[in-house]
């Protein structure tokens, strides 16, 4: 005999905790959301008595004023929202280059704490030791200073090959560009899935025979490879716009201002110090018996760091890791005491000229909270990837 379950019960009282729960709720976001609508109100109010002007109309109007490190050309005669969108661009390029430098250079400094050479573990832990324990805006403030001061005037700069190294920043050659350029972008897109593909394969074949192929110079060839055939079915161009010294400063080519470079070598050396701890403890984490194991069936020590601990360890360092990235992204916002012009220095000039402290405020409030958001959903996704999944 089949006992039907006793339908749920769907009449609501103050018994119920379902039903006191939504109360409760309901209660508390009316609180919040009066909260904010006084708030709002009496700052509006207090503003109009004032005389202060609001809203966001001033985005429209003419800037006033220069940036002097853009991706793309600028004027004082262009709107208010271009100049916050090159504070975006610059703050996402310092952000994403700094992301990907800090992740290479942390993850070295952490497996680099499991060298059997005694020098190379002494560096590392040398590193990590300084790095993390000075602030950051002391480390901008040196980097800065070491660029503007010890570095020769654009007339004598240091030649490191097809570059010059001055006061005023790195110089380097850039391609002219033609449609070449763009067959080998994407042939570099379709290399990075070629490679992807091919990884793949070959950790199956791994789980499945035990034999060991490349897992990264193969795929880095790959890579490599398809981009060169793209860009040899574009035609090959091989123009490029190449750097030469001027009488009073470095012509041609392209060029990273001494701002850019101390924000991102300040970032990069001061949160790869950090992300060295968290791949070093998630490394600690992974039992001793698995590095053991992977000895006894004949990995070298770079093997099962790789195939073995590393993977294992990530479900332990994305976590943390994801907290320095988004550390990171917020500690660009220190790059105004450098000058580099990014969103917070670009709202702080827009603020003083049109008085628009909260307008100004909101927007890099609404930058820096994007960014973050959408930092720690891709990092979530990756993490939710990268799971041990239990059978």
């Amino acid at each position: 005999m089949t006992v039907k379950p006793s339908p749920k019960n769907t009449h609501w009282s103050w018994r119920s905790q379902a039903f006191r729960g939504l109360v409760y709720q309901l209660i508390a976001f009316a609180a919040i959301a009066s909260g904010l609508w006084w708030l709002a109100s009496n700052t509006m109010h207090n503003m109009q008595v004032r005389g202060i002007q609001s809203g966001f109309d001033f985005l429209l109007g003419p800037a006033g004023f220069d940036i002097g490190e853009s991706l793309y050309p600028f004027d004082s005669s262009h709107p208010y929202w271009q100049a916050f969108l090159i504070g975006l661009t610059n703050t996402l390029r310092v952000a994403i280059i700094g992301i990907i430098l800090t992740t290479i250079l942390g993850t070295l400094l952490g497996v680099g704490r499991f060298s059997r050479n005694a020098l190379v573990r002494g560096i590392c832990y040398a590193y990590v030791e300084f790095f993390r324990n000075v602030p950051v805006l002391l480390q901008l403030l040196m980097w800065y200073l070491l660029f503007t001061e010890a570095l020769p005037l654009a007339a004598d700069a240091w030649v490191i090959g097809p570059m010059f190294l001055s006061k005023g920043g790195l110089s380097f050659p850039i391609p002219v560009w033609a449609a070449g350029h763009l067959w080998g972008a994407i042939g570099l897109v379709a290399g990075c899935f070629v490679g992807w593909g091919y990884r793949r394969w070959a950790f199956r074949v791994f789980e499945a025979t035990g034999q060991l192929r490349s897992m990264f110079w193969v795929p880095l060839l790959l890579v490599v490879l398809v981009g060169v055939l793209g860009w040899l079915a574009g035609g090959a161009p091989a123009e490029f716009n190449a750097p030469v010294k001027g009488e009073f400063a470095i012509e041609n080519g392209g060029s990273l201002t001494p701002e850019f470079l101390s924000v991102l070598i300040g970032l990069t050396a001061y949160t790869a110090a950090f992300v060295a701890e968290v791949v070093r403890s998630g490394i600690q984490s992974v039992s001793r018996g698995q590095g053991e194991a992977a000895a006894a069936l004949g990995l070298s020590q770079g093997q099962s760091m790789q195939l073995v601990q590393l993977p294992q360890a990530l479900r332990v360092i994305i976590p943390p890791m994801t907290n320095q990235f988004l550390n990171l992204t917020k500690n660009s916002s220190l790059a105004v005491a450098i000058g580099y012009p990014d969103v917070v220095s670009i709202a702080n000039t827009a603020l003083n000229q049109t008085g628009r402290a909260v307008e100004c405020i909101a927007i890099v409030m609404l930058v820096y909270l994007t960014t973050s958001l959408g930092t720690s959903l891709l990092m979530n996704w990756y993490n939710a990837r990268s799971a041990i999944k239990e059978r």
